[in-house]
C-alpha cells in the first residue's frame, strides 16, 4: 500500500525547479513569473525565464479557469502580450469542448432499426 502511494506522486525533479512570483493588475488577471533555479536555489541562468498566464471567462456554464503560457523574454514583453496569448487560449479550449461535445455526441446508443415497429424487438415476436 506504500508502495502504491509512492509511485502515484512520483519522483521530485530537482533539476527543473523554478522560482515563482506573482503579478497581478487586479483586473483582468496574474502573470506567474517561473524563474529557474539550482538545486540551491541560486537562479540558472542556464534555462529562459517562463511567463505563465491565470485568468477566467465567462460562460453560460459558469467561470472557466485559463492558465496559458505567454511568450516574452521580460515582465514587460509577458504584460503586452497577455491578452493574445489569453485569447489563443480561449480559442483553443473552445475548440476542445466542441471536440468533447462531438465526441460525447457519437457515442450515444442508437436503437436497432426495427425496435419501434411491431416485432422488432429482436425476435421476441408473439410475446
Amino acid at each position: 500500500m506504500a508502495d502504491e502511494t509512492r509511485d502515484a506522486v512520483g519522483e521530485f525533479d530537482s533539476t527543473g525547479l523554478y522560482r515563482e512570483e506573482s503579478f497581478t493588475d487586479r483586473r483582468v488577471g496574474t502573470i506567474r513569473l517561473l524563474t529557474p533555479v539550482t538545486d540551491t536555489g541560486e537562479t540558472d541562468p542556464g534555462r529562459p525565464l517562463i511567463f505563465v498566464g491565470n485568468t477566467q471567462v465567462l460562460t453560460p456554464a459558469g467561470a472557466l479557469p485559463l492558465n496559458f503560457e505567454i511568450p516574452g523574454d521580460t515582465l514587460a514583453e509577458a504584460a503586452k502580450n497577455f491578452s493574445g496569448a489569453a485569447q489563443k487560449a480561449v480559442e483553443a479550449t473552445a475548440e476542445r469542448l466542441e471536440e468533447l461535445r462531438r465526441e460525447a455526441a457519437s457515442s450515444i446508443i442508437v436503437p436497432d432499426k426495427g425496435a419501434g415497429t411491431p416485432g422488432g424487438f429482436g425476435g421476441l415476436e408473439g410475446i
